[in-house]
């Protein structure tokens, strides 16, 4: 351990704060005294003035450690975790002796800062004796650095002897002067570290920490935003990675990691959970700002629980469309900084390596999807390498939904969540903030986009295909820009949104912003930025190098000659990039559209153009192309757009991938949504073929059916047509559509006798407005048997309205502990799945709960204990889902239900993780069926027998392993009346399972 190691950590700025508090503040006449006073008359927890007790200097001693021995970049800690404690007891009895001693505050500011030290460890009796010699060695300088404060907070006090403080305190301001100067002057290669540190942090927080808002920056508007008042907070749902399957009832569930969260959850918060997530997203969905976001939540904490995990974290903002922009192989740790910052080259050698070994890196790898199909194995090789090489460390990697396939990264334990449309409210609060965020200060200007603002908020809500628009942050951009730029009119497709937007960007801003520049029709401009974002297409990428840009605008320039009064080639793309609003730099001489969109929409234009319908169709299994398709269509004429969906039958007739050929008939179908004329046979055969996809045959296909739009509804079969698991799969994908159209066509399906199916209309809710789907759904499902599900208060607040009182309540996380109470304490449930930890529940909520039969609770960290729960309920079936654990969580209390049957412990963790949780099970008498995970059996005690339990589910998220041999061993030992074992789906291959009975 290095002194100037520990120094840069607790110079000037962190240390005084903490010293400060151990004195009293001056009394009011203070300033008057005019002679030094006792050391022992200053201190905090001493006579009269007492303010601290002896456990608040401690924690002010933790503290200061604490800051001490954060690690400063090269992974080795000052001494090891069980020494800090050590540390901390020895330090805070020395400072305690400040009570004691007799000196004044002259007389120790005299004695200097090492002398001091040597008095308060003898006043204290040596508390440093019993330590080992790197603690001692460690508390010796951190005595050392609090004296030297101490001394300079004598020199600082209103009561020091004007005559006596002025050359003291000069004295006391060089020392600590030169300390520090001294640690800046001869930096290790741990001070190294922590100072490139703090440079890189500030620098991230900076890059970062603004938000370009599309629009705003007409008129006198700023273009960006700060991001912490730009941010808004993101919707992230996910199944997670496959567990193995729970029974509830009669009925076996499957069981993912996700449902062991509180769903659908902040995106943010994502990492508190979970070191590994993939994250997908639509184009505009928010997935670069959230990374954004992550990345200044690490760089420069914000207070508060809610983002502390990412305190002491660094980040790694790695944009995939940059670091392969021109087929450079992927980056080792020493490169990270080489395409994003212009730090690059000045870090200490190593220093990446370092904080990746030390587990301290959020790595935010964002855009899969941007990189070439073809390099997208190298891609996923490249990160497994990464975090094979450095584990401990978070990981998120963003994706459009489509790129890669379900599962991409299951092998390495990531967990895939998907970006959630925003909600009513959500599209309400980004209006709000957009028009706040364009105000110009100008009294008359501000009250004009007030209005705009009132009546961009109530045509949203009025007209429905305004709506379908409004489902992300880009789109919403778009119509507040469009809104306010044509005095309140909108355009209601995609295509009529889009080309709008390119006008106002191309025409109007530089006459809005009154910059005097060659006035330019509108088309030969899009000609030039045609070329240029087809070529991206074609190739595959989304930025191209200036000199490729410059090269395709001089090939192009003679066919456009009105652009000739902006000059040559370099002329013009200055033009672009500084004029339009629509090219932006990421790096030095990189160029790419300021958003996937209008790359897609313009590439689309040009390929029309030419008419490269085969070329588009040939990609018609490619996601990258899927946009551009779908854009195509749009902007084509009658004829062409009839060719192009020819074009794309013909190829998906050629694939002999089932899924390629599922693909691409869904695209075909989805383009009709934008064909606004085309011949009938045309829409028949895409109709026709897209019949053969229905009824959906799982989860997925519906997710897929989903994705096409509202016109899939028009082929959906209604109630009277499916049974069973396909009528489940076919309302799966009308709640995935995501637009009120569907609600009329899940109202059909509210009479189905099958419970999954109006279980699913449940869940579907928070997809859709929350008055018309309660009034025409909701209020038709209280049938006594059918779960209801609420994701938020304003769910709760609807029912109420209703006045249902449904006895099978789903509470998720997303439900405020007080409405959750509010909730219980009506309905009195006997089915209650708690998103969240009882523990946030009122009493008169807990007290409701006399009558429960079954239930289902997600830890959420908070502690709680089965006490709580009334011993008189009925209770028959219990299940808790284990996000992060419960250390010695005591399972006595179980005993108080001797009639619980059913047990479920999903769980990341091995729990029951005791030799007394398991002796408290066997203490069941009529438990019949368990769920566990199968690392959890290594923890019941040698002899012990469960002979009662017939059905068993073992839940594991690893691969078959020797340890699994092991565990399914254990079990047949433990169990020895198994009837049924269900098992995780990936051990299937490899266990020899006992045969299973009938259910």
């Amino acid at each position: 351990m290095d002194p100037a190691a520990l120094g840069i950590r607790i110079a000037s700025g962190v240390v005084s704060p903490l010293v400060r508090k151990l004195f009293a503040r001056p009394g009011p006449g203070a300033g008057l005294v005019d002679a030094p006073v006792r050391v022992d008359g200053l201190v905090s927890f001493r006579g009269e003035r007492r303010h601290l007790a002896e456990k608040d200097v401690r924690a002010l001693v933790t503290e200061l450690v604490r800051h001490a021995v954060r690690t400063p970049g090269h992974g080795e800690r000052p001494l090891p975790r069980d020494e800090e404690e050590a540390v901390v007891h020895a330090l805070t009895g020395t400072l305690l002796a400040l009570g004691t001693l007799t000196l004044t505050d002259v007389e120790a500011v005299s004695l200097g800062h090492q002398e001091l030290a040597n008095r308060l460890r003898r006043a204290g009796s040596d508390p440093a004796r019993d330590l080992s010699a790197d603690a001692e060695y460690f508390y010796e300088r951190l005595l050392t650095t609090a004296c030297l404060h101490v001394l300079n907070f004598f020199t600082q006090r209103s009561a020091f002897v004007a005559r006596t403080l002025v050359e003291q305190s000069r004295n006391q301001a060089e020392l600590i002067a030169k300390v520090d100067e001294l640690i800046a002057r001869n930096p290790l290669p741990g001070t190294e570290d922590a100072r490139f540190e703090q440079r890189y942090l500030a620098h991230v927080a900076k890059k970062h920490g603004k938000l370009t808002i599309f629009g705003i920056d007409l008129a006198d508007s700023p273009g960006t935003w700060p991001l912490d008042a730009a941010y808004l907070s993101l919707t992230a749902t996910g199944e997670g990675r496959a567990l193995g399957e729970v029974r509830i009832g009669d009925d076996l569930y499957p069981i993912r990691e996700a449902d062991l969260d509180a769903v659908p959850r902040p995106a943010d918060e994502a990492l508190a959970t979970h070191d590994r997530v993939l994250l997908r997203g639509e184009a505009g969905s928010g997935k670069t700002t959230l990374v954004q976001w992550l990345a200044v939540s690490a760089a420069a904490p914000r207070p508060g629980a809610r983002m502390a995990y990412l305190r002491d974290r660094v980040p790694y903002v790695l944009p995939l469309r940059t670091l392969t922009a021109h087929g450079e192989r992927l980056p080792a740790p020493k490169d990270f900084l080489t395409a994003v910052s212009p730090l690059a080259g000045s870090q200490p050698d190593g220093w990446e390596s370092r904080v990746l070994a030390a587990g301290r890196a959020l790595v935010l790898v964002d855009g899969i999807d941007e990189v070439p199909e073809a390099e997208r194995a190298r891609t996923r090789a490249w990160l497994t390498d990464l975090m094979d090489a450095y584990p401990g460390n978070r990981w998120l990697v963003t994706s459009r939904p489509s790129a890669v396939r379900q599962d991409w990264l299951a092998d390495e334990d990531f967990t895939e969540l998907t970006l959630a449309p925003m909600s009513t409210a959500d599209v309400a609060t980004f209006i709000g903030r957009w028009h706040r965020a364009a105000a110009t200060g100008s009294p008359e200007r501000d009250a004009a986009l007030a209005a705009y603002r009132t009546q961009l908020l109530d045509a949203v809500r009025g007209k429905p295909e305004l709506g379908r628009l409004a489902t992300n942050p880009l789109l919403c951009g778009l119509l507040c820009a469009l809104h306010r730029d044509r005095r309140g009119f909108l355009p209601l497709g995609r295509k009529d949104l889009y080309t709008a937007a390119l006008s106002m960007l191309l025409i109007r801003r530089d006459r809005e912003r009154h910059l005097h520049v060659p006035e330019l029709r509108e088309e030969p401009q899009l000609q030039i930025l045609q070329r240029l974002a087809y070529w991206l297409i074609r190739n595959g990428r989304t930025e191209l190098d200036r000199t490729r840009a410059t090269t395709i605008i001089r090939d192009a320039l003679p066919a456009v000659p009105e652009l000739a009064a902006l000059g040559d080639a370099d002329a013009v793309y200055a033009h672009f990039l500084h004029r339009s609003g629509l090219l932006r730099e990421p790096g030095p001489d990189t160029v790419e559209f300021v958003h996937r969109t209008f790359q897609d929409f313009l590439g689309a234009r040009a390929a029309v153009d030419e008419g490269d319908f085969g070329v588009l169709a040939r990609h018609g299994a490619d996601d990258q192309w899927e946009d551009v398709i779908r854009m195509a269509v749009a902007q084509a004429r009658p004829r062409e757009r009839a060719e192009l969906l020819g074009d794309l039958l013909a190829y998906a007739d050629t694939r002999t991938e089932s899924a390629a050929r599922k693909r691409a008939h869904l695209l075909a179908a989805a383009c009709l949504e934008h064909a606004a004329e085309l011949a009938p046979s045309v829409r028949q055969e895409v109709e026709r073929r897209t019949a053969e996809l229905i009824p959906p045959r799982g989860p997925e296909d519906a997710r897929d059916l989903a994705a096409v739009g509202p016109m899939i509804l028009d082929l959906l079969p209604g109630p009277e047509d499916v049974s069973g698991d396909a009528a489940r799969h076919v309302v799966t994908a009308a709640t995935h559509v995501r637009s009120d159209a569907a609600i009329p066509f899940l109202a059909r399906y509210v009479d189905h006798p099958d419970q999954t199916v109006r279980s699913q209309l449940m869940w579907g809710w928070h997809r859709f407005d929350c008055r018309a789907y309660a009034e025409q759904i909701v209020a038709r499902l209280d049938d006594g048997s059918t779960h209801f599900t609420f994701h938020t208060d304003e769910h709760v607040e609807e029912l109420m309205w209703l006045g249902l009182r449904p006895e099978h309540l789903e509470i998720r996380g997303g439900v405020s502990p007080e409405a959750a109470s509010h909730l219980i304490a009506v309905c009195e449930p006997t089915y209650l799945y708690l998103g969240t930890s009882p523990a946030g529940l009122t009493q008169d909520a807990l007290a409701a709960l006399g009558r429960l039969q079954v239930l289902h609770v997600v830890n959420n960290g908070e502690p709680w204990t089965l006490d709580q729960i009334p011993a008189e309920a009925p209770l028959h079936t219990f299940a808790m889902f284990l996000s992060s654990g419960l250390d010695n969580w005591d399972l006595h209390p179980i005993g108080r239900w001797p009639g619980l049957r059913r047990l479920n412990f999903s769980s990341i963790d091995a729990f029951p993780d005791s030799e007394a949780a398991w002796r408290n099970l066997a203490l069941l008498p009529h438990l019949t069926g368990l769920t566990v995970p199968a690392d959890s059996l290594a923890h019941a005690p040698a002899g012990l027998t469960l002979p009662g339990v017939t059905e068993l589910t073992l839940l594991s998220p690893r691969a078959w392993e020797p340890a699994s041999a092991t565990a399914l061993a254990r079990a047949r030992v433990l169990f020895p009346g198994v009837e049924r074992l269900d098992l995780p789906a990936h051990w299937q291959d490899h266990a020899a399972a006992p045969p299973q009975h009938p259910s």
